[in-house]
């Protein structure tokens, strides 16, 4: 890793024009190696890292990949690469050096840019009347190879149809020194694709996902970039540092408000509640937990104790508090002076200590213990409880590396239970980790009962937990059924009056399938019923189905969206068909209930990468938010995508070198994941967000269509057949009122001046529901003279048309221009079969220009043993770079 970014530094640092290079680089060592006087980590964690190192997984095998789930300019989520890939010298001839591939995938990363190849789309017609392959820079050389060795175009592409058999492979020597986004691996290859390069023709996702913009003119948009100065002189910059860090002992604090407001709205209650399952359930073994509360003034409940057994976890709760302070005042900074102290006795030092903060007092004083939170090395989770909760808390997070959730008055009783659950260690360990599989509350009147079913799948079952909780009388009469008809009654479960909670655990694994659950409210007045269930990995050997929500940022200002993403994996598989609902709930009104889609347009980017997005834009008022996801999987629909999603380095099957073919070894494929017969369920806390400037009262519409990403025409005769997703009224939601559609045989000129473009007739274009894929067919003779006498002279020769549209709302507001679709005019556009990736490979070149910004990562390495010749890798092997 160290000689990969250190290879990567100088490269970038050239490619960037003498702007951009590593400074520092932090490795974050498996707490499972032995220690060699690494140093502690502070705020640093697996779940926060840049790049990350784990078992290859689908079919790509050790594709590098970079998983981008924003739009273009946008940070991504990760970077992956296997141990395979670090150790295997053997793959730098498919894939180029290391330090060339993490250039790739870092440009991904870190500035939002996409390939510049397309395995969908190997070809394509240019507007001279010329077949293509899909390459940037188009200087990039090659020739097509058939079954008997190297033969002319004509050979290999009939009818815009690619012969089987045939390839293309590229020269080795080449001239060209653009693109790294296309083939980093070819040796003259230097450079980003700039305005003077980019190939603007090209059918690649940089093209459509950055509107024609070429990558270096993206890259320079930064604000690692902008307004940036090259380095003087002609130094090369110093190389990396490195620095190795490893996690200590798990110690983690609970510090909790007890003032006088807690006995408000049932917060305490929910509280104990929530910190009950969090202790008996969610905290993994081995930590080190203490207990502190404070009003005006802290007080320590308990010191730290580690979790060994389930009588170490009960202990703890028995320090939970049990009544709310009279006291009025709420001093936050005492609560979280006396939590440093309960962790600090460990080992004198708070580095890499979880701290869960829960408030809901109005402490303006919070600033004056900022400074200090920020520098104890410790990560502070904040749980904010009704509107009246200091504001200040949000910053205490982000300052620290911590989640932030906010639970309004009238909420979901359970939205206390699901922010505990999404608290883990941050070990990246997931078979360790407590999965909430369910968790439901419904108003029960009297003699009436909640019945329900929840699904235990065969990925988890481990620790199962299943708790009941009541708000107000006695417990509800309690029939728990599992698989097989076993039925466990009341009896059968703890009972905890003081916290209206029951429990029942099942040790070792519990039966997969379908278990119901029976709540009859036996009592003569209406209660909330609530009913929670976590479980773990069944086994080491099978990665369970997990649920990571998010919003986009942590506060807009209207009108201004905000998307809400759920990221659905088995491991690293992307979870596809699933049913994906979140729910957001204001300060004050109803919740919002919004279903999240995985399709490739409106808030989605990359269509099935098992990342599920919507535009969020119901602003009841201004405030805080509150987001929770949930998932469900019907097992009669196909779940796993067996492909690696994101961006990938391009593996090249071989070279023409001096005239000689040289193929390289077959990339290696991973293994397929196993299909879950009984389907899964799954809830996630996605925290909170704040919107600001919200209007009083009703406020005229202002939010458009959304852009359209996913325009594609073909030409059938005298016939153009656009196709594309439906945008709504309002973003992706909704039904627009109209389509404006134009084209042009000049590819600037509909891109920057959209409006003087011909106009095609769409009278009869009525547009569908969001999210319906549209089709629409025009001829065109109807436009031929038009484009015939288009001003510029240039263009006269040109055989394709591009075409773009947007879509237009009741009032008139207007989506962004979508993405442009090209269409030759000349050569029959026959349906082709898919083509793949080993049928033909596409390369390209970017230019490239850069400043000098210092970029720190924290890598974090997973455990992997180098015996048997650097093939075998432990399973527990997971390695970060952040």
């Amino acid at each position: 890793m160290k000689e990969m970014i250190t290879e990567a530094s100088f490269y970038l640092f050239n490619a960037t024009k003498r702007r951009v290079f590593f400074r520092n680089i932090q490795i974050l060592i498996p707490a499972t190696w032995t220690a060699h006087n690494y140093s502690k980590v502070k705020q640093e964690s697996y779940e926060k890292a840049n790049v990350i190192v784990t078992e290859q997984n689908g079919v790509h095998g050790d594709d590098p990949y970079t998983l981008q789930h924003r739009g273009c300019g946008k940070e991504g989520k990760y970077i992956h690469f296997t141990p395979s890939f670090l150790l295997n010298d053997e793959l730098a001839a498919g894939y180029g050096s290391r330090g060339r591939v993490f250039v790739h995938e870092w440009a991904h990363l870190r500035w939002g840019v996409f390939d510049e190849y397309n395995h969908d789309k190997p070809f394509y017609m240019n507007g001279r009347n010329e077949i293509q392959v899909t390459r940037c820079s188009s200087d990039i050389t090659g020739v097509f190879v058939c079954e008997k060795g190297l033969c002319p175009q004509e050979g290999c592409i009939i009818s815009k149809l690619f012969r089987e058999g045939c390839t293309f492979l590229y020269n080795s020597t080449q001239n060209a020194t653009g693109s790294i986004m296309f083939m980093q691996s070819l040796s003259s290859v230097v450079e980003f694709c700039n305005a003077s390069t980019h190939n603007r023709e090209a059918p690649n996702l940089q093209n459509q996902v950055c509107s024609l913009r070429s990558t270096w003119d993206v890259i320079t948009g930064s604000s690692d970039l902008n307004h940036s100065l090259p380095m003087s002189g002609v130094e090369l910059p110093p190389p990396p540092t490195f620095s190795l860090m490893q996690a200590g002992d798990k110690v983690l604090c609970l510090v909790m408000d007890v003032s006088r407001k807690m006995a408000e709205a049932d917060r305490l209650l929910r509280l104990q509640q929530a910190a009950e399952l969090y202790l008996m359930q969610v905290v993994e073994v081995h930590t080190f937990v203490g207990i502190v509360t404070f009003d005006s003034k802290g007080a320590i409940r308990a010191q730290l104790q580690q979790i060994n057994s389930a009588d170490d976890r009960k202990l703890l709760v028995s320090y939970l508090p049990t009544t709310a302070s009279t006291e009025e005042g709420v001093d936050t900074c005492a609560g979280i002076k006396r939590g440093f102290e309960v962790i600090e006795k460990r080992n004198g030092r708070a580095d890499g200590s979880v701290m869960i903060l829960v408030t809901s007092g109005a402490d303006e004083h919070i600033n004056n213990c900022l400074l200090t939170a920020m520098s104890s090395g410790s990560t502070i989770h904040s749980i904010a409880l009704g509107s009246s909760a200091v504001r200040k808390l949000e910053e205490l997070s982000h300052l620290t590396g911590g989640l932030k959730f906010f639970i309004p008055d009238e909420s979901n009783p359970n939205r206390m239970t699901e922010a505990f659950s999404r608290i883990s260690s941050g070990t990246g360990d997931i078979f360790q980790q407590s999965l909430q599989l369910e968790s439901v509350c419904e108003t029960v009147q009297p003699q009436h009962q909640l019945l329900n079913s929840v699904t235990v799948d065969s990925a988890v079952g481990n620790d199962t937990i299943f708790v009941v909780m009541w708000q107000t009388s006695g417990p509800p009469e309690i029939i728990l059924l599992d698989p097989s008809g076993r039925k466990y009654n009341t009896s059968d479960f703890v009972i905890n009056l003081a916290f209206r909670t029951a429990i029942i655990q099942f040790p070792g694994t519990a039966k997969p399938g379908h278990w119901t659950y029976i709540l009859n409210n036996t009592h003569r007045s209406p209660q909330a019923l609530k009913v929670t269930v976590a479980s773990r990995a069944s086994s080491l050997a099978v990665s369970p189905a997990t649920v990571e929500a998010f919003a986009e940022r942590d506060s807009t200002y209207f009108p201004q969206p905000v998307i809400i993403y759920a990221n659905v994996r088995k491991g690293l598989y992307p979870i596809l068909n699933a049913t994906v609902v979140a729910t957001v709930e204001p300060e004050a009104g109803d919740p919002i209930v919004l279903q999240l889609l995985d399709n490739g347009a409106g808030a989605d980017v990359i269509k099935r990468d098992g990342i599920y997005s919507r535009y969020f834009f119901s602003f009841a008022v201004s405030g805080r938010y509150s987001l929770t996801v949930h998932v469900h999987h019907s097992p009669s629909i196909s779940t796993l995508d067996h492909s690696v999603p994101g961006s990938h380095a391009m593996y090249v099957p071989g070279y023409i070198a001096n005239d000689n073919i040289q193929m390289n070894a077959p990339k290696k494929t991973g293994h397929r994941g196993v299909e879950e017969q009984w389907g899964f369920s799954r809830v996630s806390s996605g925290g909170s967000f704040s919107v600001l400037g919200v209007p009083a009262g009703p406020h005229p519409d202002m939010f458009p269509p959304c852009k359209i990403t996913d325009l594609e025409a073909i030409k059938a005769e005298e016939d153009v057949i656009l196709s594309w997703t439906a945008p709504g009224e309002n973003f992706d939601q909704g039904q627009a009122t109209s389509y404006e559609i134009r084209m042009s045989k000049n590819l600037q000129s509909i891109r920057d001046n959209f409006n003087n473009a011909i106009l095609v007739n769409t009278s009869e274009l009525n547009p569908q529901q969001a999210g319906t894929r549209e089709i629409f067919t025009f001829s065109l003779k109807l436009v031929t003279s038009e484009l015939e006498h288009e001003p510029d002279g240039k263009m006269q020769e040109n055989h394709v048309v591009y075409v773009a549209m947007r879509a237009v709302d009741q009032n008139s507001l207007k989506s962004d221009v979508s993405n442009i679709a090209l269409v030759s005019l000349s050569v029959s556009q026959n349906s082709a079969p898919a083509l793949s990736r080993d049928e033909l490979i596409l390369k390209g070149v970017l230019v490239a220009v850069g400043l000098i910004a210092m970029v720190c990562l924290i890598i974090v390495a997973a455990h992997c043993t180098l015996n048997r010749k650097k093939r075998a890798l432990k399973k527990d092997n997971v390695t970060k770079l952040l």
